[in-house]
């Protein structure tokens, strides 16, 4: 076998075999370093491909990381951004992991001083204890959220209302990694809602006792025209029969007075009793009234009062006041059969939610009245001032006191407040409007009272359509001196002075049959003789609110003392005269008396 030898690269004839040992051996020396260098090439170049995908991997871990950055700081942003709620992660034992600023702001803490805590800090420590932290983040593994609402725990240690939930927080395959609380400050609104049952309430008890007012008040009416013919008789028979009988005469007095006692009390509460209010020093007026009280209370009960030097101007009638401060210390004294304290104060306040609806911020004078009594259970106290309510036995109390005073504080312009704690005593605060801008004429009046009496007044033309009532009325003019003439309607005493019979005052009732009443006379009668004095009486009546200030009123029944106090207050009259009519001191339309 041989290779050729020339231009043929393998050679076909090689005599010797030299070439084609060559070239064996050729290829036995050289197989090695290629093999390596291929090994070599192909590690060089997977390390390429691996390096490259490394910078790949790299690149995007690096792109997430700033996407996750990105992602955190809007989180934090937008929980940043939420300024009503508080909302912070826990980890899966409770423990606070992150926090916003609204959470600082609402409960205290700040981030470095509440991470790593567990937030069971927040919770009463009786919720603590019964298990309620751990409760919560049960309810919310199990159900995926929580709803919850309570008092918390401030920093400070001042509690707020809170409303909101827990949710558990779990990864893609399910696991709990945590839970995200979100809180919100109700305080505000729970105080809201408090203050709206108790308005409610307020209003409930108001038409409740518009209800009751309209129905005692009308009561009181009929039952003051009785009591009239009943005091003004007993009056009579005092001055007419033997004088054997005046225990029994002043028997019926006692009971008329003591029936215009509970009407007033009545006509007070339902806010209808006319009142004649005048601008007093209540300092001074309460320090009057010392003796007063003391004689309502018993030897073995303190009276202490704290009422300072100034001047406490308040509008109010005075009579009123005293019957209201005796009833409240009639009930102390009742409270305290073993003795004790009754204490009372003056003291000036800015009207508050007690005082106040639409006069917060008015100055108004409050005074307190407290005993250290057997005081009053929690269900009651709401019904102290409902009238006939009483906790006094079975002919004890009448249940009227309270309801007197809270007629007069309210028809005062003012409000009546009590607290009470049983075995420690019952607080009572009537406040009073202040009348600083007002000049005080309790003084005047007393010096008017004081000058000497103008003589007796001629001719009284008595209106009032029960003949019975006019009766008594009129005995009770003539016997201070007056002579009367009785008409039963204020048409029949407007024709009775067109005809130009001598008049000197018209003492009218207010409630009266026909188309005009006792107010519509008295305008009447100013118009067509303005120089008639006219005045008013009655029981009660709605219709005494449409008189001007101007025009006084007498509250029935009345004695012959309060008849001439009533008289002497009023303008000296001035006759009367129809144009074109003779003067007459009497007429045959007329029944006089005398």
């Amino acid at each position: 076998m041989g290779f050729s030898v020339g231009n043929d690269p393998f050679p076909k004839i090689d005599p010797n075999g030299a070439l084609l040992s060559l070239f064996v051996l050729s290829i036995i020396v050289s197989a090695p370093p290629l093999a390596l260098a291929a090994a070599i090439a192909t590690r060089q170049a997977r390390e390429a491909h691996l390096v490259s995908v490394q910078d790949q991997l790299n690149s995007q871990l690096e792109r997430k990381a700033l996407a996750l950055d990105s992602i955190r700081r809007h989180f934090q942003t937008l929980i940043e951004g939420v300024v009503d709620y508080a909302i912070f992660a826990l980890d899966r034992e409770g423990h606070v992991t992150s926090w916003n600023s609204t959470a600082q702001k609402i409960i205290g803490y700040t981030s470095e001083e509440i991470i790593g805590k567990h937030f069971g800090i927040f919770y009463r420590p009786d919720e603590r204890r019964a298990g309620s932290p751990t409760h919560a983040l049960e309810s919310a593994i199990e159900s995926g959220k929580y709803d919850v609402e309570g008092w918390r725990i401030r920093k400070n240690g001042t509690p707020f209302f809170i409303t909101g939930s827990v949710s558990s927080s779990r990864d893609d395959a399910g696991n709990l990694i945590g839970f995200i609380s979100i809180l919100r400050d109700a305080t505000e609104r729970r105080d809201a809602e408090e203050k709206l049952v108790q308005a409610r309430e307020q209003l409930a008890m108001s038409q409740k006792m518009e209800a009751i007012g309209k129905l005692t008040g009308g009561i009181a009416h009929d039952f003051n025209n009785l009591l009239m013919i009943i005091g003004g008789s007993a009056q009579i028979f005092q001055r007419l029969l033997d004088p054997k009988l005046p225990k029994a005469i002043e028997a019926i007095q006692t009971a008329a007075k003591r029936g215009e006692s509970l009407t007033r009390q009545l006509l007070t509460f339902s806010r209808h009793q006319h009142l004649s209010p005048t601008v007093v020093d209540l300092n001074a007026s309460i320090k009057n009234m010392r003796t007063m009280i003391e004689s309502s209370l018993r030897g073995n009960i303190v009276y202490n009062e704290n009422v300072g030097d100034g001047v406490s101007p308040v509008k109010v009638d005075l009579a009123e006041l005293e019957l209201a401060i005796v009833n409240i210390a009639v009930n102390a004294r009742d409270a305290m059969t073993s003795g004790g304290t009754f204490t009372l104060s003056v003291h000036a306040v800015t009207a508050n939610q007690e005082t106040g609806g639409d006069r917060r911020g008015k100055a108004f004078f409050a005074i307190t009245l407290g005993d250290t009594g057997t005081g009053i259970p929690p269900n009651l106290l709401s019904k102290m001032f409902d009238p006939f309510f009483t906790t006094k036995e079975v002919g004890k109390g009448t249940g009227l006191g309270l309801s007197q005073v809270y007629g007069f504080a309210h028809q005062a312009g003012g409000t009546v407040t009590a607290d009470s704690k049983v075995g420690q005593g019952t607080t009572i605060t009537i406040y009073l409007p202040s009348c600083v801008d007002e000049q005080i004429t309790s003084k005047e009046l007393a010096a008017a009272r004081a000058r000497p009496r103008q003589p007796p007044r001629q001719t009284v033309l008595v209106v009032d359509d029960s003949p019975e009532v006019a009766d008594v009325t009129s005995s009770l003019f003539e016997h201070l001196g007056y002579e009367t003439i009785y008409r039963d309607s204020a048409e029949a005493a407007l024709k009775l002075l067109d005809t130009g019979t001598k008049i000197d005052l018209v003492f009218s009732d207010i409630v009266m049959p026909g188309t005009i009443d006792g107010v519509g006379l008295a305008r009447e009668v100013r118009s067509r003789y303005p120089g008639l004095p006219i005045a008013l009486t009655t029981g009660y009546s709605d219709a005494a609110k449409a008189a001007p200030p101007s025009l006084k009123i007498l509250r029935k029944p009345f004695d012959t003392e309060a008849l001439r106090d009533f008289i002497q207050d009023l303008a000296p009259p001035r006759s009367t005269r129809s144009s074109g009519a003779p003067l007459a001191s009497s007429t045959t339309e007329a029944v006089r008396r005398s």
